[in-house]
């Protein structure tokens, strides 16, 4: 096992910098960072740089940013914090997953993070793609007030994200409600709260889709 990264000396800098840029592709994000404004509030993008998180927060007045990859112990993640520190934006922690069908307790979890959050505020995963495309949807959703029909165009391909993998399971999940649950009048919240079987959405998705999955064998994201 690694010794864990010290950043207050120079070798342990060294091996957190060599992460982000190597390890965690970092050196792909330097130019595209995959960055959107969802709403007059709301941004969303990839694995921000300790250098673009100063940037947001000058240019953006970011007060909140939401890591949707979980803490870690690697140097992409402690470079984040101490970069939130010093430039006085709150770093907030909030694991999600990008090939499973999303937790019952995570969505009306995010529903209320939404409403207890300072902005204004960015959220982002690895490439911006499909962590952030699911939280975005519930964000437009629940903070927004867009119907999940508007909502779930964040899970789009205009943000890399590509419904024809293992990642597609986003989509089947919002489609599930729209089928299921929005014809018994239930809103998505009551839907989630209620009705929705994590585990029988994930193995609907894997039989209907399972043709589909081997474009993962090709896109090796997070």
């Amino acid at each position: 096992m690694a010794e864990p990264i010290d950043l207050s000396t120079t070798a342990g800098r060294r091996r957190a910098r060599f992460d982000l840029h190597w390890g965690d592709h970092g050196f792909l994000r330097l130019r595209f960072r995959n960055l959107h404004r969802i709403s007059d509030e709301m941004y969303r993008a990839n694995q921000p740089s300790p250098e673009h998180i100063g940037r947001y927060a000058r240019e953006l007045g970011l007060k909140t940013i939401i890591n949707l990859r979980g803490k870690s112990p690697k140097g992409y993640y402690l470079l984040e914090k101490e970069a939130c520190h010093r430039h006085g934006v709150d770093l907030v922690d909030f694991q999600v997953f990008s090939r499973d069908a999303p937790a019952r307790d995570s969505v009306l979890a995010a529903r209320d993070l939404f409403q207890s959050i300072a902005y204004p505020a960015l959220m982002h995963c690895k490439s911006g793609a499909d962590r952030a495309g699911l939280m975005a949807v519930l964000y437009m959703h629940f903070r927004q007030g867009l119907p999940i029909e508007e909502a779930r165009k964040q899970l789009s391909f205009k943000y890399l994200h590509i419904r024809e993998g293992k990642t597609g399971v986003l989509d089947f999940f919002f489609e599930t409600y729209l089928k299921e649950g929005k014809p018994a009048n239930q809103t998505f919240a009551e839907w989630v709260a209620s009705s929705y079987d994590r585990a029988t959405v994930k193995a609907e998705f894997l039989r209907t889709w399972k043709q589909k999955l081997n474009l993962d064998q090709l896109l090796q994201r997070e």
